[in-house]
């Protein structure tokens, strides 16, 4: 399925694109903005996220955000990474411009109250209790990520270090923040529905046409060092059973092995047919759950092994067998047939995927972002190109012990 698109720029440096799609009478309305976690000062950590609660809170024109979209029968919703911030709006397409102008607005004139900021960061606060703090195994990424990265601010999560930071944000950083990553050339417009480009063209330059330019800023990340040594921790924590997290060291997003990477996880992780589940679950019974996945960060990602182990297993012992499952997947590549299955499984799954007009709008200012829209069309080729011993020498390359960070989380006995 090939995904048409237009796409223009504003002269404030706004990039816009634009998927026409007749068969529905919804409308889409994506802003992704090129800020997250990683642009954060690691003493002011959590900010990415915090700002997204705070673009729901009103602008200097109106009171609060979610009233008019639901006014026009539309909804919305955001969410931040270590890499973006997203705001997406699902509305009736004849009521498209109620969209536009409520992103234009905030863009342009968000709202920087010391209500407003003290109700969010209560908010903010309490997720970060009840997700990270509270939850069994929450903190997992909390002490994953500064094992796994040593210099780069993946180091920490979306939600940040710890809630202090969110504690001390003033007003001051608020407004520094908003006027350093909230601008047209910070982000990209895409629109899906049923319109004519002449149309999107002319309501875009509307509503976000006059909003000042400004220069994008140059980000400055620390690179993560290659890591050499196995790292390990363990923690102990009040959860059901024994939990742990591998964490193999990859490439970035645009790294052409991150579609290998993307593959093999599938193929040992698969939750019926994987190596790991078919050795460690059902054939030794080690483990009541396992499986792998990727990071699929911007920056050098992670290639994680994750699961539960049975009642009375150490970790000892499952660590041993998992390091012989992985040498046994390693010493021969992977069979023609079970390639050709895995390829397969890929494309219906993106064809899947594309079916959704927010995802449409989702992944061509993603791709807009780190490279090019079109990317968009290219992922199931770059795929398909995926050759059995281009598996087996990544698999080998990336399954080493000296590139693995380990967390344990053990159960209070």
């Amino acid at each position: 399925m090939i995904i048409n698109f237009e796409q223009f720029t504003l002269g404030n440096g706004l990039r816009v694109i634009f998927h026409k799609e007749p068969s529905t009478p919804m409308a889409v309305v994506n802003v992704l903005y090129d800020v997250g976690a990683r642009d954060e000062n690691e003493n002011k950590t959590g900010f990415a996220h915090l700002f997204e609660h705070l673009m729901f809170g009103g602008s200097i024109n109106i009171g609060d955000f979610d009233s008019p979209l639901q006014e026009a029968g539309g909804q919305s919703n955001a969410f931040t990474s270590n890499d973006i911030t997203n705001y997406y709006n699902i509305l009736p397409a004849h009521n498209i411009d109620t969209a536009l102008w409520l992103e234009s607005d905030r863009m342009l004139s968000l709202a920087f109250t010391p209500k407003s900021l003290e109700v969010q960061r209560q908010v903010v606060i309490e997720e970060f209790k009840q997700r990270y703090l509270n939850q069994p195994y929450g903190d997992a990424w909390l002490q994953l990520r500064p094992l796994a990265y040593r210099k780069h601010p993946y180091r920490w999560a979306t939600i940040g270090k710890k809630i202090q930071h969110i504690k001390d944000a003033s007003m001051e950083d608020v407004r520094t923040f908003f006027k350093k990553y909230y601008h047209p050339a910070n982000a990209i417009l895409c629109i899906v529905g049923n319109f004519e480009l002449e149309t999107i063209k002319q309501k875009v330059d509307y509503y976000f046409g006059d909003i000042p330019a400004q220069k994008k800023s140059t980000r400055k990340i620390a690179k993560e060092p290659k890591q050499k040594k196995f790292r390990s921790k363990r923690i102990i924590r009040n959860v059901p059973t024994d939990a742990f997290y591998y964490a193999f060291a990859m490439g970035s997003r645009l790294d052409p092995q991150y579609y290998l990477a993307d593959l093999l996880s599938d193929h040992i992780g698969n939750e019926k047919t994987g190596i790991l589940y078919s050795e460690l679950k059902i054939k030794k019974k080690l483990v009541n759950e396992i499986g792998a996945y990727i990071t699929g960060s911007i920056d050098n990602g992670l290639l994680i092994i994750t699961g539960k182990l049975n009642p009375r297993i150490n970790f000892e012992h499952l660590d041993g067998a998992l390091w012989d499952v992985l040498e046994k997947y390693t010493s021969r590549p992977i069979t023609q047939p079970a390639l050709k299955e895995l390829k397969l499984k890929m494309q219906t799954a993106k064809a899947f995927q594309d079916q959704g007009l927010l995802n449409r709008a989702m992944n061509l200012s993603y791709f807009e972002l780190l490279s090019k829209a079109n990317m968009i069309n290219e992922e199931s080729t770059n795929y398909m190109r995926i050759q059995a011993l281009d598996l087996h020498h990544f698999a080998k390359g990336i399954l080493r012990k000296n590139n693995c960070s380990l967390l344990q989380i053990q159960a209070k006995r």
